[in-house]
């Protein structure tokens, strides 16, 4: 890994790793968070505004992470192959581009494409992140990521502390458009923080792979892969049998896209060194039906507390900063002590007990009813999605970190699309409490698997082993 742009010497901290490069590295993770937390309470406006119900208005939530989804590991690869710099500042150009987009919308329909938008542009900050953190770690010889990592975490936390408050604050003040002309000026500091400090080369997948960048990108891997992903997430974002030839389209592309990868010399998605990692698939699943909880709550309990309970935007964003207040105290605490199997233990655990409060919920209930359960699902916020970040960084090949880190966010916001699903379906044409109720029901499963997908899985055991002093 080279020098930054500048050629100013290396501001380290005690391990060796460049403290300039942590500001574009965290503004750049929290771009796509700040844009998932202030939309949960824009939806409801933004319906009221345009005539749509929460039915057609949940392809807000949707597009997003339909676009990041299929970006993700796409940009993480090719982030793998050239570094993190060019694509970095494309992205996050991109996600100013979808705020003027967002801000000028005339209809729903272009607000979507808005969001489209800005999933795609949000694709490059986790990704850079971790091979930022990779190439550090090779740079200075010490591999222990614990005290960036929970920067990281803590990162998208505060901002998913200061999004629903946010969101609400900027509705009152100029309306829903507000919460996209937001993005202008991020995407203007991340592009100025990624030109002044991010390395201008700085690959990780470069070392064991020769040939040009655009001959190891496999391409037809990516179109077989993105034509799987699309098609099973429309699937999943509105079960009915009627579509059945989505999940038959999903299946036929996902086995052409094996094939093809098993066959490619340089394959995008490496299905023999992915499919000998049991403990990382099982990571990437675990993920899945975690978030599964995560998304159902950020986006369906936000719109039962102002349709089935009668908050405004403002006091349905306030009621959900416990949840994330708690999480950034959980992330400090257990940031930096070793293993992750008690963190996700504890994780399913309080994903199940909030969900279980959430079924005794009711229009008429007390308001310290609603924060109490956010208090609790504060806790496994706070420790899953540190505990899944760690496990993935030890557990994936060094040279497709990238990539590897993308497949997590993948795997994150499929579960996102179960979630939406789950809420379009529970809620229909009202957020009201017996459909927030099904929804729980719905959420209570899932936390239940991904408890035992925990408790049986040994490999965790060696995730946990020490590896010596954490970064600061």
């Amino acid at each position: 890994m080279t020098d930054a742009a500048t050629d100013a010497p290396r501001t380290t901290d005690r391990t060796g790793f460049d403290r300039r490069l942590l500001p574009p590295m965290l503004l750049g993770s929290v771009l796509n968070p700040v844009n998932s937390s202030i939309i949960s309470v824009a939806l409801v406006p933004i319906g009221r505004a345009l005539g749509a119900p929460s039915s057609q208005t949940v392809w807000l939530v949707s597009a997003l992470y339909l676009a990041t989804s299929l970006g993700q590991p796409v940009v993480g690869r090719l982030i793998d192959l050239s570094g993190p710099r060019r694509l970095f500042l494309l992205s996050t150009g991109l996600v100013g581009v979808a705020g003027v987009v967002g801000t000028l919308a005339p209809n729903l329909g272009v607000l979507i494409a808005a969001r489209v938008l800005l999933g795609f542009g949000t694709c490059a900050g986790y990704p850079a992140s971790m091979a930022l953190l990779r190439g550090e770690a090779k740079r200075t010889g010490r591999d222990s990521p614990g005290g960036v990592l929970t920067a990281l975490s803590v990162a998208n936390q505060t901002i998913a502390v200061i999004g629903p408050l946010l969101g609400g604050l900027l509705i009152a003040v100029g309306g829903w458009r507000a919460t996209f002309a937001l993005n202008v000026p991020l995407a203007a500091v991340a592009v100025l923080l990624g030109l002044l400090r991010l390395p201008k080369q700085a690959a990780t997948g470069g070392s064991s792979e020769s040939g040009s960048v655009s001959s190891r990108l496999d391409l037809p891997g990516m179109g077989l892969f993105a034509a799987m992903l699309v098609s099973l997430l429309l699937f999943l974002m509105n079960l009915h049998p009627r579509d059945w030839y989505l999940a038959l389209l999903a299946a036929v592309a996902g086995a052409a896209f094996a094939v093809r990868e098993l066959r490619a010399a340089t394959p995008f998605i490496d299905l023999r060194v992915l499919g000998g990692n049991t403990p990382l698939l099982v990571t990437y699943g675990r993920a899945l039906v975690a978030y599964v909880v995560v998304y159902a709550f950020l986006y369906g309990f936000s719109q039962w507390t102002e349709e089935g309970h009668g908050l405004t935007p403002f006091h349905a964003g306030l009621v959900q900063m416990p949840m994330f207040l708690t999480a950034i105290g959980v992330s400090i605490v257990s940031g930096r002590r070793r293993g992750v199997r008690g963190k996700l233990l504890t994780g399913a655990a309080g994903q199940i007990a909030a969900c279980l409060v959430m079924l005794t919920l009711t229009g008429t209930s007390p308001l310290w009813l609603l924060v109490l359960v956010a208090l609790v699902f504060g806790v496994p916020q706070g420790l899953n999605n540190l505990a899944l970040q760690n496990s993935v960084y030890f557990q994936a090949d060094p040279e497709r970190i990238a990539s590897s880190a993308g497949l997590l966010r993948t795997f994150a916001y499929l579960g996102s699309m179960v979630a939406s699903s789950a809420t379009a379906a529970s809620f229909g044409q009202r957020a009201d409490t017996g459909g927030m109720h099904r929804l729980a029901w719905i959420m209570l499963g899932a936390g239940v698997l991904s408890l035992l997908l925990t408790v049986f899985d040994r490999a965790l055991g060696r995730t946990d082993a020490p590896e010596g002093p954490a970064a600061a």
